[in-house]
């Protein structure tokens, strides 16, 4: 993934924001215009030649007030500005290839220092799916944990009051003073308080539904594992667990009913890999160890020891991945036979079988076979 060099100084800020907020520029394009032209100065100069040569007429990027306005705004806010490659950066996103270049952050920014679990579920979640959500959150912030969610309804709003005594992180997916729903107003400022919002969309945005993805790819993104507590079969925590997998984190899911819509989701995972939730001490068990120790530049924050170094490198998802395909066909094979196949962690094949799933490019048949779609 490109380094970026962060800006020094205020002026170098709004020049960020004029390029990521200039139509077309996501995060990608801009890290790839920052390495062409060497700064984001020179790419905004650079820009209306690059759109006219892909035949783009009369582009303009955005304009320098646009951007000095939601500085003032963030500023008046309360809230600070985190640029890729500073030292304030949350770590976990760092290395992600769309990683936001600028977020907007309120509270703490020292709970991205600490590992996390983001806990997502249904916003119209039954009294026993709120109660495991804060039973985890709690559990989990006991442990050392910060809880990420994403201040919905439901689960969201569970989770975050449970762990703002521990340490949680909301990620926003309007602008960093946009509360969405209203009635989250208060833990909204609380969290602000004592634990941290986050949000890479400008200041004052309204949400939209396009945004809730791009949101979700940070809840998980920022997290060693996403658990799953209660989602429907076609929810916005299925598309969280689908980003999880393809980031390489961790899928895990609570069991329901089967009867009940809102386990569809969580019941499934399971059914292709996922890992089994009952308690907090379930997660702490499949991390497989004790939490990461703190970064030298962040001290102060209790992390728990350092994890012991790994026998050897894993797999890349991406090539685990590959191997699985390749050994697919349109003949359904049993699953424990593509695993001895592979002579691959089963864990590490599940999940990247629950990717493919996800993805469309594997079918599970009758009988729990796998095959490539017709």
């Amino acid at each position: 993934m490109t380094e970026l060099t962060p800006p020094r100084n205020a002026e170098e800020r709004i020049d960020w924001l004029r390029l990521i907020r200039s139509r077309r520029v996501g995060p990608q394009t801009f890290a790839r215009l920052v390495a062409e032209h060497g700064s984001a100065a020179a790419a905004l100069d650079a820009l209306p030649g690059v759109a006219a040569a892909a035949g783009v007429a009369g582009y303009h990027p955005c304009p320098r007030a646009t951007a000095e306005r939601e500085f003032d705004a963030g500023a008046r806010a309360g809230a600070r500005l985190l640029c890729r490659g500073s030292a304030d950066y949350p770590p976990a996103l760092a290395d992600l290839p769309d990683a936001p270049p600028v977020l907007w952050a309120l509270g703490d920014t020292r709970l991205t220092r600490r590992a996390g679990i983001a806990l997502v579920g249904a916003r119209n979640a039954s009294s026993l799916g709120t109660r495991m959500a804060r039973r985890l959150a709690t559990g989990l912030g006991e442990a050392g944990y910060t809880v990420i969610s994403g201040l919905a309804r439901g689960i969201d709003t569970a989770a975050h009051l449970a762990a703002l005594g521990s340490g949680t992180i909301a990620v926003m997916p309007g602008g960093i003073e946009t509360i969405y729903p209203l009635e989250n107003t208060g833990l909204a400022a609380d969290i602000a308080r004592d634990g941290l919002r986050l949000s890479e969309q400008p200041v004052g945005l309204t949400p939209q539904a396009r945004h809730f993805p791009q949101r979700n790819r940070l809840i998980s993104g920022l997290a060693r594992a996403v658990v799953v507590v209660e989602g429907a079969a076609r929810s916005g925590s299925l598309i969280t667990a689908r980003t999880a997998l393809d980031q390489g984190r961790e899928v895990m899911a609570v069991p329901g009913h089967p009867l009940d819509a809102r386990a569809a989701g969580c019941n499934t995972l399971i059914r292709d890999g996922a890992t089994l939730i009952r308690s907090a001490g379930d997660v702490v068990e499949a991390l497989a160890g004790p939490l990461p120790a703190p970064r030298a530049d962040q001290p102060g924050l209790p992390l728990g020891a350092a994890e012991p170094p790994a026998a050897g490198p894993p797999l890349a998802p991406a090539v685990v991945a590959a191997r699985i395909l390749d050994l697919l066909g349109p003949s359904p094979v049993a699953e424990d036979q593509l695993i001895r196949d592979l002579d691959l962690p089963a864990q590490d094949v599940a999940q990247q079988i629950l990717a493919l799933e996800l993805d469309g490019r594997v079918a599970r048949r009758a009988g729990g076979m796998l095959c490539r779609p017709a």
